[in-house]
């Protein structure tokens, strides 16, 4: 008897397009969910965001590096040494605002690498990398040998996340390797299929035998409904946010453009007092 199983990754706060893949989720007749990490950030779904993940109840779930930025931020453990540490410190920050801590806290124990027995197969779920859940190790266009890595043994698939393009290919032992794509942030820098900013993931049905069928979803959603929701929410930069919304571009790592709006709205200094805020005296 087969099952129909929704993988999907990198909400990256973006409550509308998460409501919007669940709800074509629920009309593909899907049995479980598995979530593959960056569940907040840097868009202004919060509390909303965590109710519906606690609806869809993933089976497995995996950790991603935005999602250990979060604790960390909450925690007031981030540095400041560069303008996209204080992006990531001041957005985890205004998290940290909006949820009780234990959400924090459960983040925290979600593993960095799974392995699933479902049918006949064997598949390894990460982020990124089994014991690696950042960098660019598994970019899409890499060389096959590359992905040999996403295997921690002998499983059969691999499904990672974290890159925001959807994949399938073959390791270069011609093991299975599938990517979700992104609900909240697609990427490709083909201008043309960046243009495609629907939400994204991975309808798998799995029978005894195997995989029966691979279907990557394309949902569309009422984008302009996150530009009302990221001004109500009083997000930190918002301006970013709303060019994103505009051009599917991420600004993470433009030090410079950052930077700029750190300086602005002094959110280093905002940050250095959230965190002096939690030990009860000075930060250097």
């Amino acid at each position: 008897m087969s099952q129909k199983i929704a993988v999907f990754a990198d909400v990256h706060g973006n409550y509308t397009a998460l409501k919007a893949m669940y709800e074509d989720s629920l009309q593909q007749g899907v049995d479980q969910y598995w979530f593959m990490g960056d569940l907040f950030l840097p868009g202004p779904g919060a509390i909303n965001v965590w109710h519906l993940m606690k609806k869809m109840a993933p089976q497995y779930i995996v950790r991603g590096n935005w999602d250990d930025l979060a604790v960390r931020g909450a925690a007031g453990k981030m540095d400041l040494e560069k303008p996209s540490h204080v992006y990531f410190a001041r957005l985890a920050q205004w998290l940290a605002g909006q949820l009780p801590s234990t959400v924090f806290q459960e983040i925290a124990e979600w593993p960095l690498h799974q392995t699933v027995t479902t049918g006949s197969l064997k598949l390894s779920l990460a982020h990124n990398l089994p014991k690696l859940n950042m960098g660019q190790h598994l970019f899409p266009t890499n060389d096959s040998a590359n992905f040999m890595d996403a295997f921690l043994g002998q499983e059969d698939v691999a499904i990672y996340a974290h890159v925001h393009h959807e994949l399938m290919r073959y390791a270069s032992d011609e093991r299975l390797v599938l990517n979700p794509g992104s609900v909240g942030e697609p990427f490709n820098h083909w201008p043309r299929l960046q243009s495609d900013l629907r939400a994204r993931y991975l309808l798998l049905t799995v029978d005894e035998i195997g995989l029966e069928n691979i279907e990557f979803r394309h949902v569309a959603y009422q984008r302009e409904l996150e530009w009302p929701a990221a001004n109500k929410a009083g997000i930190p930069y918002l301006e970013l946010y709303h060019k994103q919304l505009e051009t599917g571009l991420v600004y993470t790592h433009d030090q410079e453009l950052v930077n700029h709006y750190n300086q602005q709205y002094h959110y280093a200094d905002e940050y250095r007092q959230y965190q002096q805020s939690l030990t009860g005296g000075s930060h250097d």
